[in-house]
């Protein structure tokens, strides 16, 4: 496959702890891979600056020497990251709410890709599976990855779910600019609508067959279709149609396919039906292994 250039720089958010400094690792190796622009963001909380200052009062030298503190952790990162990755990492400290922040420096930067880690400490702790997230990807037009992997290499192999909304197009887009040379696997998990109610109402076992089937054929059909509108060749991809709960089966195929990437679109068929704040997400980001992509657009 070849290596698509983001349409802008990357922006990655640190708080130092392991998994933060994984996620500034991979940022750094996409940089590097697709000589996009990176910038490394770091927040101080506000709140806790703010209660600190009536414990101690305004122009306390230990705020100062937080401040101080956080920089130096900051650029000995970005020190690290351009020796070890051989690209410029441009520091940025911040204090304040640190979704406020981070949306204002993507906005600023128009970042083409927010990078996070899944877990974190302080005001990371909660920003992937809590409230805190869902009002990042709520508020936010950008794709964003969460990693979860120590990152060895370039990804090797990407699981992107499709439900051929106006959103997939644009997930098969985002995967080939964060893994541009990965393999991509195509996936999509169909049902019979109302299977268990046509069984009730007595539709016999060879015309619900007959639905299972069509279903199967209509997702083949579709996913070709979209391979070929996103310009994927053949030996850029394979089709994986399973039937099945969506949620379930997306975490079985990652393992059984060594995937080290799942790619999911923001919203589903509709735009009420948001996908990363629902069940697909929250069950892939806290049963899956693999680092989680999200893409954020959809085709007009």
């Amino acid at each position: 496959m070849t290596p698509t250039t983001p349409a802008g720089p990357i922006l990655a958010a640190t708080d130092f702890s392991a998994p933060a400094r994984h996620a500034a690792d991979r940022a750094a190796r996409l940089a590097r891979e697709t000589g996009a622009a990176l910038s490394l963001l770091h927040v101080l909380p506000g709140g806790a600056l703010q209660e600190l200052r009536q414990w101690l009062g305004t122009g306390h030298a230990l705020e100062q020497h937080l401040q101080d503190d956080a920089r130096r952790q900051l650029e000995q990162l970005a020190a690290e990251l351009q020796a070890s990755r051989h690209v410029t990492v441009r520091p940025v400290h911040a204090s304040g709410a640190a979704l406020d922040e981070i949306d204002r420096e993507a906005q600023a930067l128009d970042a083409a890709l927010v990078v996070l880690g899944a877990r974190g400490a302080g005001f990371m702790r909660r920003l992937v599976l809590g409230s805190t997230s869902e009002r990042l990807l709520r508020r936010t037009t950008r794709p964003v990855l969460v990693v979860r992997q120590t990152p060895h290499g370039p990804y090797r192999r990407a699981l992107v779910a499709l439900d051929f909304s106006a959103w997939s197009a644009r997930a098969v887009t985002t995967a080939r600019r964060v893994a541009p040379h990965a393999r991509l696997l195509l996936f999509n998990a169909y049902q019979v609508p109302f299977e268990e109610k046509l069984n009730f109402a007595g539709v016999d076992a060879a015309t619900i067959e007959l639905y299972r089937q069509r279903a199967r054929v209509d997702a083949t059909q579709r996913m070709h279709a979209l391979a070929a509108a996103s310009g994927l060749k053949p030996g850029d991809w394979e089709p994986c149609i399973v039937e099945g709960d969506a949620s379930q089966r997306i975490i079985e195929h990652e393992q059984e396919k060594d995937c080290d990437l799942v790619v999911l679109g923001k919203h589903g068929q509709s735009a009420t039906e948001d996908l990363l704040l629902g069940s697909v997400s929250k069950h892939v980001l806290a049963e899956g292994g693999s680092d989680v992509l999200v893409s954020t657009a959809r085709e007009a």
